[in-house]
């Protein structure tokens, strides 16, 4: 069976400047990669490959010659895609520094191999019989601005928020912090902050310590990623658990994932399949966490509703209990049509796009 492969560019545009502490982004430019068989065209397999600025080892301004050259490859029988067998090894060794696509390769063609409607895998999320716990991401603004979006997450049932931190005054961040304190104790309200590498190491302690009085879940990514010594002394000191997240983005190997793992010791990572390199790195990253009593959650990375999609299958096929940063594209005006749908906190799938 011949297979053959296209992409498409799609540029998404946000209903607000999204902003983090690395700067604010109005659009995000993605790659939709088509696979199909030459014998039936009719069926086709989907696969987003959307790597972010600043942050993805694979945003690059030779990246949509790297998929020429993949597209190529592929359409000449240089290397050949096999439904059901995963990437082969040859293009993994090319795509080591590719993860979006990889990723983008992967979700197509488990979507071709169980005939390209979107269902990736069976499980009680994918067919609508059961939801996926979630947080409600606040993002950074002004203090009116989060103020208005803590209000809609809780109104809207979530259990779980997650708040973008580090581009305010930091006296200002904890006065939200305590006002969502006033209105749901920790026993009804789990916070999340994620600093996105915000503060320096010098300071960075002595923030947690304060941001432990409100009693927070976790933070993300405190300091900025490659400070190993510095994130090694917060991981066993902190009063707060720490999550990896942009640390994990440019370890692409097995021995490195061990030896980051072995070395931070973190009390839980953040696995984003965009940036990480797919669904069998994150995988091998869960069975590595999961054998040091690491916890972990999965979280998208303003991927259009064709990545959001595979994420949350893929989730799904783990007995999750923590929420997951997931949702549903609703930040951008023109996103493509979704089974993924939000009820009281949880992600859903529909059984049919709507």
């Amino acid at each position: 069976m011949s297979l053959h492969l296209s992409y498409t560019s799609h540029t998404l545009r946000f209903k607000f400047d999204a902003r983090t502490s690395r700067g604010a982004i109005s659009e995000h430019k993605v790659y939709f990669l088509k696979v199909w068989n030459v014998e039936n065209p009719g069926v086709f397999g989907l696969g987003e490959c959307a790597p972010l600025a600043g942050l993805s080892i694979d945003y690059r301004p030779d990246l949509e010659e790297k998929l020429q050259q993949v597209v190529n490859a592929v359409n000449s029988g240089k290397v050949e895609l096999r439904v059901g067998q995963g990437l082969p090894e040859e293009l993994q060794l090319q795509l080591q520094e590719w993860p979006a696509m990889r990723f983008a390769l992967e979700v197509a063609l488990l979507d071709l191999q169980h005939g390209g409607k979107g269902l990736l895998y069976d499980n009680a999320f994918s067919r609508g019989e059961a939801g996926i716990p979630i947080n409600g991401l606040v993002w950074m603004g002004d203090r009116a601005f989060m103020q208005e979006q803590i209000d809609q997450k809780m109104k809207a049932g979530y259990t779980c928020l997650k708040l973008k931190i580090g581009s305010l005054d930091f006296t200002t961040e904890l006065d939200i912090l305590q006002s969502i304190r006033e209105v749901a104790g920790a026993d009804r309200l789990t916070v999340r902050v994620d600093a996105n590498g915000a503060f320096s190491p010098q300071e960075a302690y002595k923030k947690l310590e304060r941001l432990a009085k409100y009693e927070l879940h976790s933070i993300e990514q405190p300091i900025r990623q490659g400070q190993l010594q510095e994130m090694i002394q917060l991981c066993a000191y902190t009063p707060v658990p720490i999550a990896l997240d942009e640390e994990l983005i440019s370890v692409q190997e097995a021995q490195a994932k061990e030896a980051l793992l072995e070395s931070i010791k973190p009390q839980y990572i953040i696995l984003k399949p965009t940036l990480v390199g797919g669904l069998a790195a994150s995988a091998e990253w869960i069975q590595m966490a999961g054998q040091r009593g690491i916890g972990w959650w999965m979280t998208s990375a303003l991927e259009s509703n064709i990545g959001l999609n595979a994420i949350s299958q893929f989730t799904a096929q783990y007995d999750v209990t923590l929420p997951q940063g997931l949702g549903t594209g609703q930040l951008y005006h023109n996103n493509i049509p979704s089974p993924l749908r939000i009820r009281q906190g949880e992600l859903w799938r529909n059984g049919n796009v709507e």
